[in-house]
């Protein structure tokens, strides 16, 4: 009787066949991974382009020497969490209509001050409007009872045609507080401004405006007392002159907002400028 079945003969023959053809001892590891900095750099035309698709990609990429698939270019969104060009395409990313439209854009908001009266602590509002590409500053205005009205008049001022400081702007950006209401909008519009209200729950989307409170407190409001609101006014009104002209930004290259006519004569002792009593200084050069 026969010990081999028919069946494990060909089981033994196809082990055999696929054996000889087997290559995987002589393979290498593999198709190698896309190179991290090609990623990175598909990741980024993507973002920057929200309207490119795998064909266009392909093509920027061509362009600088570099061949890849449109799956692997698929792949490398989609682990990036990036969706496909129809769908980015559909919005626009905060960050790109702000530099579309950075000099005529023009943002908002308001911060609180106790004063120091003869009847005790009173609260004020103060409302500032910041140019967002030359970060100069207009203090709209201070007042104790907020509310529409009061909101509404600032609107008018803003946007007078000879001194408003928003005439050269199209763009305010502002939270969702009620008082900056419908008229308030209707009348930003009739100057050509559009008011575009922030997404709710998003603090950090006004952060030019929230960085400047952030420095006029600290540098200013908490080393000091206000004693009514007209030397509020003045405390403000000074700094904003020492924000403007004598203080460096980084946002700007570490440079001055206002940037005063250069003294090439100026060889003389080094001098100190005092603003609010010696709170904030500037040191300047004298003319010989």
């Amino acid at each position: 009787m026969c010990s081999v079945t028919p069946d494990r003969l060909l089981a033994w023959y196809r082990r055999l066949v696929a054996a000889k053809y087997n290559a995987a001892a002589t393979r290498g590891p593999g198709r190698p991974s896309t190179r991290e900095e090609l990623a990175k750099l598909v990741v980024r035309m993507a973002g920057e382009n929200p309207g490119w698709g795998y064909t266009r990609i392909r093509g920027a990429l061509a362009n600088l020497g570099h061949e890849v698939g449109r799956n692997t270019l698929q792949r490398i969104l989609a682990d990036a969490g990036i969706e496909p060009a129809p769908e980015r395409g559909k919005r626009t990313p905060c960050k790109t209509f702000l530099k579309a439209h950075w000099g005529a854009v023009a943002a908002t908001d308001f911060f609180s001050v106790e004063v120091l009266t003869r009847t005790g602590l009173v609260g004020y509002f103060v409302m500032l409007v910041m140019g967002l590409k030359s970060r100069r500053v207009h203090l709209a205005g201070v007042v104790h009872d907020l509310h529409g009205r009061w909101v509404e008049q600032i609107a008018s001022n803003l946007t007078d045609p000879v001194s408003g400081f928003l005439k050269d702007a199209r763009y305010l950006i502002h939270d969702r507080d009620p008082v900056f209401t419908r008229a308030f909008r209707k009348i930003l519009q009739a100057a050509g401004v559009k008011a575009v209200r922030l997404p709710a729950r998003s603090p950090n989307l006004n952060a030019y405006c929230e960085r400047f409170i952030l420095s006029v407190k600290g540098e200013c409001l908490r080393r000091m007392i206000p004693l009514g609101k007209r030397h509020l006014e003045l405390m403000l009104a000074e700094y904003l002159e020492h924000y403007h002209q004598e203080r460096n930004h980084q946002g700007l290259g570490n440079r001055l907002i206002e940037n005063l006519p250069a003294n090439d004569n100026a060889t003389g002792p080094v001098r100190c400028r005092e603003r609010l009593g010696g709170v904030r200084n500037f040191y300047h050069r004298e003319a010989a």
